[in-house]
């Protein structure tokens, strides 16, 4: 079976459920539909099918690229918030998810909990896209290993650093990097670390690729070497109570001139944003040279629009 076939109705929970092959022709989909839009061709493989976005947490790029990405590959984007789904009024979600499945033709949902969008996925019978939880956001890594190799020309062989919360990022970032040949790095303060269980599967995968995982609380012992530099906020949505005590906890982990001279000369600089300029990085580095976080930015809709079309199309 081709890797196209492998693909096709699938979901996709997190950055595990795929093979490195299955991710390379994700990232050569997302390369080739970007060069379309380029030459201003029209591309309409999803032409008559409608996703389903559902909202619990709000977003600036995750509803613009979705909605613009279903538009522009000819389908349509019904936009749901909380408020519009009975979900929010205590239906189940294996009711939601069977009901949709006889409407739609996928759903992405970006909301709180993990297991609500396998539980999705499990009694649904169309694709489901995590478009974010507190857990993971594989739709954000697939627009960053794509932005990566735009610039660096190589994935394998580089080597990645997180520099903050081991939260959703710090977790796709790492499965994403060492299913594409990438060593990871980490740091954070205690009881900040990314969680030890989806380290340990990581892990497992690193040695099948033969690259290595470094979690570490010496945010300058992390960097040493970096060809990536990557942070997110402090305090992720729901943690907004956090934010003073978070501010004190990881003051020496802001990504500034001194940490990333740490790194390699010609390293690059992402964010998955919203920034917080002054609080996790300074504005000289978010704005430097070294950064490409409007590319990384604009690569979501590329990235997006080649998984939809991987899972969706006919």
């Amino acid at each position: 079976m081709s890797v196209k076939d492998q693909l096709k109705g699938r979901s996709c929970l997190t950055l595990f459920d795929y093979t490195t092959e299955e991710l390379r022709y994700l990232l050569d989909l997302a390369k080739e539909i970007k060069q379309k839009q380029k030459n201003r061709e029209v591309y309409h493989p999803l032409k008559g099918k409608v996703l389903g976005m559902i909202f619990e947490k709000s977003s600036t790029r995750t509803r613009v690229s979705f909605e613009t990405g279903i538009y522009q590959l000819g389908g349509t984007g019904l936009f749901l918030s909380s408020k519009d789904l009975q979900l929010g009024r205590g239906e189940p979600i294996s009711d939601t998810a069977q009901v949709l499945s006889g409407y739609l033709d996928g759903i992405m949902i970006r909301t709180f909990k993990q297991e609500d969008v396998e539980a999705l996925a499990h009694y649904g019978a169309i694709p489901v896209i995590n478009g974010l939880t507190d857990d993971y956001h594989p739709c954000q890594v697939l627009a960053d290993l794509q932005t990566i190799e735009e610039v660096k020309g190589q994935l394998e062989g580089l080597t990645l650093t997180y520099i903050g919360d081991g939260n959703n990022m710090a977790h796709s970032l790492m499965i994403g990097a060492v299913k594409m040949g990438i060593n990871f790095k980490t740091a954070a303060p205690e009881g900040y670390l990314p969680n030890e269980a989806i380290v340990e599967r990581a892990k497992v995968i690193a040695k099948e690729q033969g690259v290595s995982i470094t979690i570490t609380t010496d945010p300058k012992e992390a960097m040493i070497g970096s060809d990536i530099v990557y942070t997110d906020v402090w305090a992720s949505m729901g943690q907004e109570s956090e934010q003073l005590k978070r501010e004190a906890l990881f003051k020496d982990y802001q990504v500034n001139e001194d940490l990333v001279s740490f790194a390699k000369d010609d390293y690059l600089f992402l964010h998955c944003l919203p920034a917080h300029r002054g609080e996790e990085v300074t504005a000289d580095v978010i704005d430097g040279k070294h950064s490409v976080i409007f590319q990384e930015a604009e690569n979501r809709l590329h990235a997006q629009k080649a998984l939809m079309v991987a899972l969706m199309a006919d």
